[in-house]
């Protein structure tokens, strides 16, 4: 994980609303052209192609590792389209833009040889950062030249509220990605590959980790949350030590188990994965209708944390395969997005409070970034009783430390005027 900023937020769709780096402005520094632009510390600018600035990003196999390779490291201001091919690179199968701990577009499940994918984004005059997880050099510095991005205006109660309609965005195109991610699980699971199939069960884990503070309203209609048959938090990402019998396993740690415990790919394993797709589909569906208050966000980033502590630092979210690391990644990914959604109104709050949570934050990357291991399935290592008994405690302190200011903004954010 980057130290600073810090890591995922709001896709392309939500670039729409984010007002901090969306500006439908021109560049001061000169007009770019078809044939490059204007240039930044010796740097050609993007060429333009049917208005937008053109980057193509090539995700490939290096002497130094996978490589995350720009064409263009400047724009002019307005439009972006960032095209990314994976030509080789295994280790790496996300990519995003991010500005002040937002992300302003992204790309995910990038598997090698898939045809390239594109997003466009708006940025006004400023720096950014792109992002590759896995990359032998993770951030890269994307330089924007003309007008700055127009700053986020309005009362803290107004920014707030805007925070947490682009956080439903967020949730949404999260998703929707996780569709994509358990599908591609399902067909390694399908084809009897047990390597595939466990990479691929790494790969589609961290989804629902980023958006699980929001399971009170992952429920389907007609059922309320109490009843399994119809919690789909449950019907996802249940565990056996809390195991209905009434409803029985499913989800993601039912196919764990088959996968690390049994060592095999069985008609089981494939039912729980046809039954894992449909229910991911029905949670992406029910998320598209959940509006979401200030406090919803505070409250869910802190829920995330407590996550952390109970489950994943314990080792007890990813008994069979110890990946918990990737979980608790995601889950401080997670939380850190719900307060970047707020953290424009949050400034004219408590500004001092704001600059602490956000130290915090990176003070937790730090300690992630020493056990990140693209060799492993989901680019962390295992998570093992070997590893917990001596690095356990102070991962554990260190996330307190990130939680007790945390814990103080559901009040300030509910109270705002």
């Amino acid at each position: 994980m980057p130290v600073s900023p810090s890591r995922r937020l709001a896709l392309t769709a939500a670039a729409g609303l984010t007002a901090l780096a969306l500006s439908a402005c021109g560049s001061s520094g000169g007009d770019a052209t078809a044939g490059g632009g204007p240039s930044v510390a010796g740097l050609t600018a993007a060429p333009v192609k049917d208005g937008a600035a053109q980057v193509a990003v090539t995700l490939a196999v290096g002497s130094g590792g996978d490589a995350c390779q720009l064409d263009h490291a400047t724009a002019a201001a307005g439009p972006v389209t960032f095209t990314v091919t994976n030509k080789d690179a295994a280790s790496i199968t996300e990519l995003e833009l991010m500005s002040d701990q937002r992300i302003l577009g992204e790309k995910e499940n990038l598997a090698p040889g898939l045809p390239a994918v594109s997003f466009t984004v708006t940025l006004g005059g400023g720096t950014y950062q792109v992002y590759c997880p896995g990359a032998s050099v993770e951030n890269q510095t994307f330089t924007v030249t003309g007008r700055a991005a127009t700053a986020p205006t309005g009362d803290a109660a107004t920014l707030l509220a805007a925070g947490a309609t682009e956080y439903g965005t967020y949730a949404v195109q999260t998703l929707a990605d996780m569709q994509t991610a358990v599908a591609n699980l399902t067909k390694a699971v399908d084809s009897g590959d047990l390597a595939a199939a466990k990479k691929q069960y790494a790969l589609a884990r961290p989804f629902y980790e980023k958006v699980e503070s929001a399971v009170e309203g992952f429920v389907l209609p007609g059922f309320t949350a109490d009843d399994n048959r119809g919690n789909l938090d449950y019907l996802l990402d249940m565990r056996a030590s809390n195991l209905d019998p009434a409803v029985g396993w499913h989800g993601f740690h039912a196919i764990e188990r088959d996968l690390w415990q049994g060592g095999r790919i069985t008609d089981r394993t494939r039912t729980y994965a046809a039954a894992l797709q449909t229910d991911t589909a029905k949670l992406a569906g029910v998320a598209k209708t959940l509006t979401y208050q200030p406090e919803d966000l505070a409250n869910g980033a802190a829920g995330l944390l407590e996550e952390v502590q109970s489950n994943k630092i314990k080792g007890e979210e990813e008994s069979y395969s110890h990946l918990d690391l990737v979980d608790f990644a995601a889950n401080v990914e997670g939380a850190q997005q719900a307060f970047a959604y707020l953290k424009p109104g949050l400034e004219k709050i408590d500004p001092t409070l704001t600059e602490q949570v956000a130290t915090q934050f990176d003070r937790v990357n730090t300690a992630l970034e020493k056990y990140k291991d693209p060799s492993q399935a989901g680019g962390f290592r295992l998570w093992t009783p070997a590893l917990r008994a001596t690095d356990a405690a102070a991962m554990s302190k260190t996330v307190q430390a990130l939680q007790d200011p945390l814990s103080q903004i559901a009040q300030k954010v509910a109270t705002a005027q």
